[in-house]
């Protein structure tokens, strides 16, 4: 018979890629989780991972069954969860990951003020601009910008009219001018990010129905978004950034908005989860209270910049 026991430290198994990885989550020894799977593959009648020195990997079996093996594991939870009942206080634990730049300055009073009204949940927040795949990293969701590129997630809208936009700080546009159109960013310093090794210094602007491309410069590069953030506030150049991230900085003076008629690029902000069942009542509470919140930061976008949604 198939122990659930076996069935969890298989399916984080094949998430972490190693046994010590699974183990050191679930506070075993990694014997203790290769015995487990072994039990397993007894049952199966299948290997699940081919085991060399060095690699720990899926078989094309193991690759197939994984899928049932969530699902199973997400229907036991789901069962649990609606014989307690929603109106029970929320515990377990949820892990949420976010990107570093909106986790740090927008999402944490947020969350945390979210763990506190429910004092038996533990929250383990993850905070990288690194894209989180949410079949493999050990996450409940992801907070994503962007449209979700598989069609296999399930997406929650947070806040899906949120756009890029230009800013720069008021020591900056004193010293170096203010650029009046998008032609004039060639001749300033900009704040390109990066991204997987790769310089994004080529920022696209919607413009009479199709997408502009302009190329900028800058000499100061950096994989954190929240970098970026700061050398603009510092006078250091100008950041093309998510509304959200710069709401605060924006409505205080800190940053202005350039060319305000020009819209920005979409940057639709999400809250990915790998499967329907993983909507668990603290997802659903916590989509709902991030959402309203979201949505009332962008309603303000109209107030600072001259362009109007379609």
């Amino acid at each position: 018979m198939i122990r659930i026991e076996d069935l969890e430290l298989f399916v984080r198994t094949a998430a972490l890629g190693s046994f010590s990885n699974a183990a050191r989550e679930a506070d075993l020894l990694p014997g203790q989780v290769s015995a487990a799977v072994q039990r397993l593959e007894r049952e199966l009648e299948i290997r699940l991972f081919a085991r060399t020195t060095r690699s720990l990997r899926l078989t094309k079996e193991g690759e197939q069954y994984l899928p049932y093996a969530t699902e199973v594991l997400a229907m036991l939870k789901e069962g649990r969860e609606q014989l307690h009942g929603e109106q029970e206080s929320l515990q377990g634990t949820l892990k949420v990951a976010a990107p570093s730049d909106l986790g740090r300055n927008v999402l944490l009073p947020w969350l945390t003020e979210f763990r506190e009204a429910h004092p038996k949940l533990v929250l383990r927040l993850s905070l990288s601009d690194r894209v989180t795949d949410v079949f493999r990293d050990p996450v409940d969701v992801a907070i994503r910008y962007g449209v979700a590129e598989s069609a296999s997630y399930v997406v929650l809208p947070l806040a899906e009219n949120n756009r890029r936009v230009l800013v720069a700080s008021p020591e900056y546009l004193q010293r170096r001018g203010r650029p009046r159109t998008l032609d004039e960013l060639v001749m300033h310093e900009c704040l390109p990010y990066v991204l997987g090794g790769r310089v994004y210094d080529r920022w696209v602007f919607p413009a009479n129905g199709v997408r502009r491309q302009v190329a900028v410069k800058g000499s100061l590069l950096c994989d954190d978004a929240e970098i970026a953030r700061r050398w603009s506030l510092a006078g250091k150049g100008i950041a093309y950034k998510s509304w959200l991230d710069v709401y605060h900085d924006v409505t205080a003076g800190r940053l202005e908005v350039l060319i305000p008629d020009q819209p920005g690029e979409s940057s639709p902000l999400n809250m990915v989860c790998p499967h329907r069942r993983q909507f668990t009542p603290a997802v659903r509470y916590l989509h709902a209270e991030l959402r309203e919140r979201t949505v009332a930061m962008t309603a303000t976008m109209r107030e600072h910049t001259e362009f109007r949604e379609p």
